[in-house]
């Protein structure tokens, strides 16, 4: 419930759609247009009060808070432009009132930023202006495709981080790769390090010091010179598919940042326009029924096509 006073102080109970939620970042999304260091100048100095109390940045909501607001002017910002045409309209793998699962496509960013003006975030939060709450649970690269969950609620988001961090959850891609690959099934436990190259990109490599990643790679089937891989995520490293096959030798088909460069040309001719990783399936026990929920996408007619045409040539 919103009030706002005379002096156009907003007082806001909290929900449980806020509960668990940090307070400068409950106040950054209600204050958009608001730079960081006022809403943290405004926590400080305590205009914010909790239950008419002074808090600080890290404090989590609790249902029924009282939260007071002080008035502060926001930059006017343009919305973000949509795609142009017919927009963007998600196929939708599965849909409650907690959780919401699409097909994402390639090419298309999960959130914006780094130069992308929207994502598959604002895109939804656009065409649906009466969602109280929408979150990305997990993310996919730009032009990886495939399953992608979002909670409608803030209970279910904070529960589905918590079995994705402690590996209850089962994330299955598919990966056209370069070379014939010889095994059934093959654990790579390789631990990741992330860097920025010198051209200021952010990157990934294999590195002991680095982050713990494990990965079950399984061969689905030969497509003429090249392999098609079930890759199994069990840690949920920064490009972790791609650096620990590129490691291997097996870089994926159309990887920009880790693939086979003079190949990747090649294939681009032969109509393979982008990388060749798929979230196949995400399997995830529901966060109010505790029922196990399984989601799956098919490969992309593209894709399809691309390893007709490979086993044709091959």
């Amino acid at each position: 419930m919103n009030k706002l006073s005379k002096d156009s102080t907003l007082r806001q109970t909290i929900d449980e759609d806020s509960v668990g939620q940090r307070i400068d970042n409950y106040l950054m999304r209600r204050l958009k247009g608001v730079p960081k260091s006022h809403v943290y100048r405004i926590l400080r100095s305590g205009e914010v009060r909790v239950n008419s109390g002074r808090i600080g940045p890290d404090y989590r909501l609790q249902a029924g808070d009282q939260v007071r607001i002080p008035p502060v002017r926001t930059a006017q910002k343009s919305e973000p432009r949509m795609p142009s045409g017919p927009g963007f309209k998600p196929v939708i793998l599965f849909e409650d009132e907690a959780l919401l699962a699409i097909d994402k496509p390639s090419g298309m960013a999960v959130h914006g930023g780094s130069g992308v003006s929207f994502g598959v975030i604002e895109a939804l939060r656009h065409a649906r202006p009466q969602a109280k709450f929408l979150e990305l649970v997990h993310r996919l690269d730009r032009e990886t495709s495939g399953v992608l969950l979002l909670a409608k609620k803030r209970t279910a988001l904070v529960e589905m981080h918590r079995q994705l961090q402690a590996g209850e959850t089962e994330k299955r891609y598919l990966a056209l790769v370069k070379g014939l690959w010889t095994e059934r099934k093959r654990i790579v436990d390789l631990a990741l390090e992330k860097y920025v190259a010198g051209s200021g990109e952010r990157r990934v490599n294999v590195n002991a010091d680095g982050d713990h990643a494990l990965t079950i790679f399984r061969l689905e089937r030969r497509v003429g010179p090249y392999s098609l891989l079930d890759a199994e995520l069990k840690t949920g490293r920064t490009h972790q598919i791609r650096v620990h096959l590129a490691h291997l030798g097996f870089p994926i088909l159309g990887d920009d940042k880790y693939g086979d460069f003079p190949l990747n040309k090649s294939l681009a001719k032969q109509g393979l326009k982008r990388m060749f990783l798929h979230a196949r399936r995400l399997a995830v026990r529901h966060p109010m029924s505790r029922e196990k929920i399984i989601v799956e996408a098919p490969l992309p007619p593209d894709l399809l096509q691309f390893m007709e045409a490979s086993k044709r040539h091959a």
